[in-house]
């Protein structure tokens, strides 16, 4: 070996030994971080141990139990790490939310932990620890996220319904139809988003009685779950949606319609045309055109005079899209 590449070598592995001893300091003041009197410290200091990923895997045990601290702060404005990423679009934040994004980009070697957390005494453990799970997307979460359907905390319970559809499993379409029925209307509502996100034609009927839920939110939610699923047999139903007393209710089983794309919405939808709300009527033109039926065409044209011009370029649209059929 020559002088120049044995110097070149001796310069990578020293490099490389530098790097590593910087990593290990880095990952220690964080860890020391993590035990921080300040709640923006210690999320700051998960928050940095997720961006290293792998890297961050001695931190697991501190981050597991960081998953219980609650203490909310105000995140607005703030640099760093948190700054960078918005943290994540909400302006009150928790050290336990930042450890379990942290968890979950560190990646599967904090399932085991995780798991494990999902007995704690605390329920902001366990919400947190269900999130961690969703968002590492391992099937093995199935079975002890199921489980938590049955918390006795509705926060935790939504949680769960959230990581099952981040998981997308058809097996946990029945139980989240189950839970279409909760006390909760927040956890209603994120099994109906879920089953949607799953995607499975077997929960189309328990979706379509969920259409009378007496929260519009959940209404709302479960007319995108239809859409989303796109089954023909969810036609009807959404139809009898288009007089909801909530126009978010209506706006959104319209998008459903369009989104299903079958005949039988097209009287309803030309019937939503006329609706008191301009963003219903506007949702009712756009679904006619994905549609496409030209039995449209006449209500359409009679929309291009509408008072709101979002509703009128719509509808313009949707005749160009029928005019090209």
């Amino acid at each position: 070996m020559s002088k120049g590449l044995l110097t070149a070598g001796l310069l990578a592995l020293a490099a490389t030994v530098v790097s590593a001893s910087f990593q290990t300091s880095s990952l220690e003041r964080l860890l020391s971080d993590l035990r921080s009197t300040e709640p923006g410290v210690r999320a700051e200091a998960a928050c940095r141990v997720g961006r290293m990923g792998s890297r961050g895997a001695a931190a697991i045990p501190a981050l597991v139990e960081l998953l219980s601290d609650g203490e909310a702060f105000d995140a607005t404005g703030r640099s760093g790490c948190l700054g960078e990423r918005g943290s994540r679009g909400n302006r009150e934040r928790t050290p336990g939310e930042e450890a379990a994004g942290a968890l979950a980009e560190i990646g599967r070697g904090s399932f085991e932990p995780l798991v494990g957390a999902l007995e704690s005494p605390r329920w902001v453990a366990r919400k947190n620890a269900a999130f961690a799970l969703g968002a590492l997307e391992d099937e093995r979460a199935l079975a002890p996220l199921l489980g938590l359907l049955a918390d006795d905390t509705a926060k935790v319970r939504e949680q769960a319904a959230w990581a099952l559809g981040s998981l997308g499993s058809p097996d946990a379409a029945g139980p989240l139809c189950s839970a279409l029925g909760d006390e909760s209307a927040a956890v209603r509502e994120q099994a109906a988003w879920a089953l949607g996100a799953i995607d499975s034609n077997a929960s189309v009927d328990a979706l379509a009685k969920a259409l009378s839920d007496s929260e519009p939110s959940v209404r709302e939610q479960v007319a995108w779950a239809l859409g989303a699923i796109g089954s023909a047999s969810a036609v009807d139903a959404l139809a009898k949606v288009l007089v909801d007393t909530e126009a978010a209710v209506r706006e959104q089983a319209a998008w459903a319609l369009g989104a299903i794309g079958e005949e039988g919405g097209v009287d309803p939808l030309v019937r939503s045309l006329r609706d008191e709300s301009a963003a219903v009527r506007e949702q009712a033109a756009w679904a006619l055109g994905a549609i496409g039926d030209v039995r449209a065409m006449n209500a359409l044209s009679l929309a291009l005079k509408d008072e709101s011009a979002t509703v009128r370029e719509q509808a313009a649209w949707a005749l160009g899209v029928l005019g090209h059929r």
